[in-house]
């Protein structure tokens, strides 16, 4: 009897044993973004894991023979601790041959993927990715805003609103500057201060700044308006998570570039204007 085991051998067994765990982009709302490939795999799942701003006309795609488990995040309230959401995806994979965690927006973009295929490639299990269409550019075409242009910005910067600890302490200088967009991910609740630290950091108060509720979906709401009056403006209007917060001179395009409107008497798109030409 051979007493030398053959690791390798053993750790391809293990592999095959397992199912496949496929991290998937559900993008930013409108079902009609999914890539095909998201789509196919959803029908053909045996279960899916998925998160709080996923949306009724996504997961109506699943195949009705999957199971669903819920796993949502949202501000300050967590279903599920992402460690057990790590754990579980690699149970799931020896029990399912076909696993979907399924995401918003693109599972690499602020979604944690990369921390969750960190976890599945400890415990040995097989996984792929699907990419998804980001918010950050799904939610800005929907509301009319190219985040670059020759004449206003030659680079964008999507950046968190809030750091890992809840703290909002950005690299402000980088973000102050003219000539790009920036793209700020779960920024609604510290709104104030951010608009307040980029106009402290160069941008004058009138640098145009959006906010985007419930981007490319049929109550989709936009409040234009500059980093001063931004804050006021989106309180005025009620606007709640999920949202996305646009700064740049391309903000000043919407007027002649939205294309987009809700389609439905649910909700009217709320705006308030820049009070001064956005190159003062």
């Amino acid at each position: 009897m051979n007493a030398f085991v053959d690791l390798k051998a053993v750790i391809a067994a293990a592999r095959n044993a397992c199912g496949t765990v496929y991290l998937v982009g559900a993008g930013p709302g409108d079902p009609e973004l999914l890539t095909l490939r998201a789509a196919r795999l959803l029908a053909q799942a045996d279960v899916v894991v998925h998160d709080h701003l996923v949306g009724p006309d996504v997961l109506a795609m699943i195949g009705p023979h999957a199971r669903r488990i819920y796993v949502g995040k949202e501000r300050s309230r967590h279903t599920v601790q992402q460690e057990d959401i790590n754990g579980m995806l690699a149970r799931l994979a020896r029990e399912y041959a076909c696993v979907v965690r399924l995401k918003g927006g693109d599972p690499f973009v602020f979604g944690r993927g990369g921390e969750e295929l960190q976890a599945l490639a400890d415990h040995g299990v097989p996984f792929e990715v699907v990419p998804g269409i980001t918010a950050g550019c799904g939610v800005a075409a929907y509301a009319g805003i190219p985040l670059t242009h020759r004449d206003y910005a030659q680079s964008c910067l999507f950046v968190a609103g809030h750091l890992k600890d809840g703290s909002c302490d950005l690299d402000w200088p980088a973000l102050a500057r003219r000539r790009q967009t920036v793209v700020i991910y779960m920024g609604l609740a510290g709104l104030p201060n951010i608009c307040d630290q980029l106009v402290a950091h160069g941008l004058p108060p009138n640098w145009p700044a959006a906010v985007v509720e419930r981007g490319t979906l049929l109550d989709q709401r936009v409040v234009a308006a500059t980093l001063a009056t931004l804050p006021e403006a989106v309180e005025s209007a009620g606007l709640q998570s999920p949202c996305l917060t646009i700064v740049g001179e391309v903000v000043g395009l919407r007027d002649r570039l939205a294309w987009f409107e809700p389609r439905t008497g649910v909700a009217a798109t709320a705006e308030t204007r820049p009070l001064v030409a956005a190159g003062a």
